[in-house]
C-alpha cells in the first residue's frame, strides 16, 4: 500500500477510535444525568457533600493560618530575643575594658588575643540546658580584614540580599539598633535541599568605629515538621467530618425519601387504573399525614371516577336509547315529508318552500343521527373493522367524486396529487372513505373558494393522505380542540353544508380504531391541512408519516427566513411522528 494511503487509512482509523470513545463519553455522560435527574437521595447527599467540602477547606485554611501565624510568631519574638542578646554580648566583647582584662591575664594564657573569637564560642556554644544551640552567627567587618567569623557552614552568601541590603541602610542612617529580619529557604554547604530560616541582623558599633554586620540564621525545621502535622490532621479530620456528613445526608435522606417513592410508585399505580392503591400510614409525622391525605384524595378519585363512569354510561344509553328510538317516529315523518315533497308543485308557492326546507332538515336530522348512533358505538366500545387490502388512491377518488357537487356550488377545484404505484393498505374502506369526506367537506366549508391540495403518500410501512385548503386557517392551540364534539372555531358563523360538529370527532375515532393518526396544521391567513397516516398492515405501529404535516410552501418559506420550524403534537394524542 502507498504511504499516502496508509496515512489516510490511519486516520480514518484514528477518527473512527475517537469517535467511539467521544459516543461512550456521551452516552456514559447522558445516563449519569438521568441518574442525577432521578435520584433525590443521591442530588441531597451530593449537595451535602459539596457544601461540606467547602466549609471544611475554608475551616482548614483559617485554622492551618491561625496555626501557622501562632508557631511562626513565637518562634521568630524568641528568636529575636536571642539574638538581641548576642548583639549586646558581641558589643560588650569589643568595648575597651575587654580589652585591658585581656591584657592583664595575658600571661595565663587563659584568654585569645581577639575578643571575637571568644564571644564567638559564647553565643554559638551550649544553651542553659545544656543543649547545643540551633542556630548560626555570623559576623561580618568588611572594612577590617580578619574581622569576620561565621560559625557551622554559613557563608557571606547565604544573608538573604533583602536583609544585608537593610542592614547597610541602617548604618547609612546610623540606626544602629534596628534589625532586618526575612524568613527565606537557603541552602547552606554540604546540604542538598534548602532550609527554612529565619534570619536577623543587626549593626554592632565598637568604640573604634568600626560596624559589624552580625547575621543570626535560626533554622525552622521543627516548626515546619510540626505545623506540616498540623496540616495533615487537619485533612484527614477533614475528610472524616465530610464523609460522616456524607453519611448522615445519605441516612436522613433515604429516611425521606424511601416514603416519597412509596407515595410515587402507588401514585403510578393509582394512574394506571387500580383505584383500589393505599398508601400505610405510620406514625402522626407529616409523612403520615401526606400519607392520609394520599389516601383520601385516592379514595375521593376512585369515588368520582366511579360517579362519572356511571353517568357516562347513563348518557350514552340515553344516547343510544333515544337515537333507535327516534328512528321509528323518523321513518314515518319522512315518508310524509317525501309525499308533500313529491307535491310541492301543487302548493301555493310558501306551502311549496315549506315543504322543501322540512325535507332539508329531515336529512340533515338524519344525518346527526346517524353520527350519534356512530358515537354511541365508539363510546360503547362496540365498533369493528371490516379489513380489505384496497388501494388507496381509489378510495381518494371515490370520496372526491362525492365531494364535486359541493365543491362546484362554493366554485372550489381540486388540485390531485396521486404517486404512480399503487398505495396498497389493509383498511376497513367505509371508514376511511368517510374519513376522507369529511375532511373534503370541511375544506370546503372553510376554504373560502380556494383551490384544495389533495396530496396521496406512501412508504414501506405506511400510506398517507394530505388535504390542504387556502381559507381562514387554525389560530394556536385548534389544531387540537378542531378534533372536539361540535366544536366550532368561530360559534358566530354559520354552518354552510349543515354539519352536525361531530364529522372529525368521527374521523379521528375511525383512524385510532385502524392504528393510524388523523393530524391537524393551520395558520390564521394561511389555510390549512389535515393528514391522515395508516399502516399498510393493520395492527402495525406508525413510526412516521411520507408526508409533512406542514406544507412545502410554508417549509420553503421558513428556512428562507432562517426561522425554525415549531414543534406540533399529533392531534391524536400520538407523539411518534418523525416529520
Amino acid at each position: 500500500m502507498p504511504p499516502t494511503k496508509q496515512k489516510r487509512s490511519r486516520r480514518r482509523t484514528l477518527r473512527q477510535i475517537l469517535g467511539g470513545v467521544r459516543r461512550r463519553v456521551r452516552r456514559a455522560a447522558g445516563r449519569a444525568r438521568r441518574v442525577w435527574r432521578r435520584s433525590l437521595q443521591l442530588q441531597v447527599v451530593t449537595s451535602t457533600l459539596v457544601i461540606s467540602m467547602v466549609v471544611m477547606v475554608v475551616l482548614g485554611v483559617f485554622l492551618s493560618t491561625q496555626i501557622n501565624k501562632s508557631v511562626v510568631d513565637s518562634r521568630t519574638r524568641s528568636s529575636a530575643s536571642e539574638a538581641m542578646a548576642d548583639r549586646l554580648q558581641i558589643a560588650d566583647a569589643l568595648a575597651p575594658e575587654v580589652d585591658d582584662q585581656a591584657a592583664k591575664v595575658a600571661d595565663g594564657g587563659k584568654m585569645s588575643a581577639n575578643p571575637l573569637d571568644d564571644v564567638m564560642d559564647t553565643v554559638t556554644g551550649s544553651a542553659d540546658d545544656g543543649s547545643k544551640k540551633r542556630y548560626d552567627v555570623l559576623i561580618l567587618n568588611e572594612a577590617s580584614p580578619g574581622q569576620s567569623r561565621a560559625s557551622g557552614t554559613v557563608v557571606p552568601a547565604n544573608v538573604p540580599h533583602n536583609v544585608s541590603a537593610g542592614v547597610r541602610r541602617n548604618v547609612e542612617k546610623l540606626e544602629y539598633g534596628k534589625t532586618v529580619h526575612s524568613i527565606d529557604r537557603i541552602m547552606f554547604s554540604g546540604q542538598s535541599q534548602p532550609r527554612l530560616t529565619f534570619v536577623v541582623g543587626g549593626v554592632v558599633h565598637s568604640y573604634t568605629g568600626d560596624n559589624y554586620e552580625v547575621y543570626h540564621f535560626f533554622p525552622l525545621d521543627e516548626e515546619e515538621e510540626l505545623l506540616s502535622s498540623v496540616r495533615l490532621a487537619l485533612v484527614v479530620v477533614g475528610l472524616g467530618l465530610v464523609l460522616l456528613l456524607a453519611a448522615i445526608a445519605y441516612l436522613v435522606a433515604r429516611q425521606v425519601v424511601t416514603p416519597v417513592r412509596l407515595a410515587r410508585q402507588a401514585a403510578e399505580r393509582l394512574a394506571s387504573g387500580k383505584l383500589d392503591e393505599r398508601l400505610k400510614v405510620r406514625g402522626e409525622d407529616d409523612l403520615a399525614r401526606l400519607a392520609n391525605s394520599f389516601n383520601e384524595m385516592a379514595a375521593n378519585l376512585a369515588l368520582k371516577i366511579h360517579q362519572l363512569e356511571e353517568l357516562s354510561q347513563v348518557q350514552r344509553q340515553f344516547v343510544s336509547d333515544v337515537s333507535h328510538e327516534l328512528r321509528t317516529p323518523l321513518t314515518t315523518v319522512r315518508m310524509a315529508a317525501d309525499l308533500l315533497y313529491d307535491a310541492r308543485e301543487d302548493f301555493d308557492p310558501m306551502a311549496a318552500r315549506s315543504a322543501e326546507l322540512m325535507q332539508a332538515q329531515l336529512e340533515r336530522f338524519e344525518s346527526m343521527l346517524a353520527d350519534l348512533l356512530e358515537i354511541s358505538r365508539y363510546d360503547a366500545g362496540a365498533a369493528t373493522l371490516d379489513l380489505d387490502s384496497v388501494d388507496v388512491r381509489r378510495v381518494v377518488l371515490r370520496a372526491i367524486e362525492d365531494s364535486e357537487a359541493l365543491a362546484e356550488r362554493h366554485g372550489t377545484r381540486f388540485d390531485l396529487r396521486l404517486p404512480a404505484e399503487p398505495c396498497m393498505a389493509e383498511i376497513d374502506n367505509r371508514r376511511v372513505e368517510r374519513i376522507l369526506r369529511n375532511l373534503l367537506f370541511n375544506a370546503i366549508e372553510h376554504g373560502e373558494g380556494r383551490e384544495i391540495v389533495v396530496t396521496v403518500g406512501a412508504d414501506r410501512d405506511a400510506v398517507a393522505v394530505a388535504v390542504r385548503d387556502h381559507g381562514i386557517g387554525l389560530k394556536a392551540g385548534e389544531d387540537t380542540m378542531v378534533f372536539d364534539r361540535f366544536w366550532r372555531a368561530d360559534p358566530s358563523r354559520a354552518r354552510t353544508i349543515g354539519g352536525t360538529g361531530l364529522g372529525l370527532a368521527i374521523s379521528r375515532e375511525d383512524a385510532t380504531l385502524h392504528g393510524g393518526w388523523l393530524q391537524a396544521w393551520g395558520q390564521p391567513g394561511e389555510g390549512s391541512q389535515f393528514r391522515l397516516t395508516l399502516p399498510r398492515t393493520a395492527g402495525a405501529e406508525l413510526k412516521g408519516s411520507p408526508l409533512s404535516l406542514v406544507p412545502p410552501e410554508i417549509e420553503m418559506r421558513r428556512t428562507w427566513r432562517g426561522a425554525m420550524t415549531p414543534v406540533l403534537l399529533p392531534a391524536s394524542g400520538d407523539v411518534h411522528d418523525e416529520d
